[in-house]
């Protein structure tokens, strides 16, 4: 039973976003049902759909069934709110995964492990419990009832998906979410990475002010405080202070927030900006190796802005949520692009002056 629920679970993970879980059952027994609304690529909603669900489905079968609503779009998340606003729970205590069972909310991948196996123990003695009755939520669950027939064999019942025709490419209340500011920002890199090609080009740069040399440092420290900040974000699975701007903590527990679900994009930074300051150091104390010092901080500064200007798009485009400190970084390494580019073309145009 176990390894055939997994396996429905992979199933269901690749397919529609309202799946119900049913197995074969006496009409007699009383039977437990619960919704749970989960988003792809969140580090705590597969831990929860990997490691906490299957063995429940193989111990109570039948009796434990669960509804998964997947959220995937900013309307999902909308109707999320306020499902979570109808248990007076507040947008900031709003996550995923989010189960509802009864009466009562768990949220996350410690409150469900904990308390989910005790209620359902408790609610099979009552003679099982519904789905919850909430109107928000009667269009999208199936109509499953403790005394309704059951299906007549294992199966995965999957209901139609929530409106996706409806959801604008970039929602209207785009300016308070931090979309148009995303969007400006992926300008500005576009124009950067422009900038530094044609310098490269024509061996030409803008000249750079005095201060500018120490002005690249200060860049990197500050960039490393917001790196290490994400780093502990996402290391620590705790909730990141996104302020008035986006909503961070969404794109945190997007399947973006990871490269190949292992290194968190926080750390990758870190090491990012940890190699652009040995750089720096290297060109400024070392003048022997000056020239190449130069090369890479100019190599990794303009790899950092592809990259960025990659994940800022994510954001607006696909997560549909921004985060802050994502921006800062990107604005960051732009910065660090663009002050860069003199020094790295003046070593390559002393370079072919020597030969």
């Amino acid at each position: 039973m176990k390894r055939i629920f997994i396996f429905l679970l992979l199933t269901i993970l690749s397919s529609g976003r309202v799946v119900s879980v049913h197995a074969q059952t006496d009409t007699s027994e009383p039977v437990v049902h619960a919704v749970m609304f989960w988003m792809d690529g969140c580090p705590h909603c597969h831990e929860v759909l990997d490691t906490v669900l299957p063995p429940l489905q193989a111990k109570y079968g039948s009796k434990f069934d669960l509804v998964l609503i997947e959220v995937s779009s900013t309307q999902d998340i909308e109707i999320l709110y306020q499902v979570a606003a109808s248990f007076n729970i507040t947008k900031e205590q709003t996550g995923v995964p989010f189960l509802i069972i009864g009466e009562h909310v768990l949220i996350g991948s410690q409150q469900i492990p904990d308390e989910l196996p005790n209620l359902i123990e408790q609610y099979l003695a009552q003679g099982g419990v519904d789905l919850p009755a909430n109107p928000i939520l009667s269009d999208l669950l199936p109509q499953i009832s403790s005394t309704s027939q059951p299906p007549s064999e294992f199966s995965v019942t999957t209901e139609p998906n929530l409106p996706v025709d409806t959801v604008p490419l970039i929602p209207n209340n785009m300016q308070s979410d931090g979309f148009t500011l995303a969007i400006i920002i992926m300008f500005g890199m576009v124009l950067a990475l422009l900038y530094s090609v044609i310098a490269f080009t024509t061996g030409k740069t803008l000249q750079l002010p005095t201060w500018a040399e120490w002005f690249i440092p200060m860049l990197i420290v500050f960039g490393t405080g917001v790196a290490a900040y994400l780093s502990y974000v996402e290391t620590q699975s705790v909730e990141a202070v996104c302020g008035p701007v986006g909503d961070c903590n969404m794109v945190q527990q997007s399947r973006y927030a990871r490269i190949f679900d292992f290194l968190p994009i926080g750390v990758l930074g870190l090491f990012g900006y940890l190699g652009l300051l040995a750089a720096w150091l290297t060109q400024k104390y070392l003048p022997e190796y000056a020239k190449p010092a130069n090369i890479a901080f100019f190599g990794m500064a303009f790899f950092a802005v592809v990259f960025s200007l990659y994940l800022t798009y994510l954001e607006p485009f696909v997560i549909r949520a921004v985060c802050i400190w994502c921006l800062t970084s990107a604005v960051i390494v732009t910065l660090l692009l663009l002050l860069g580019t003199s020094p790295a073309v003046l070593q390559f145009s002393m370079s072919d002056h020597d030969d």
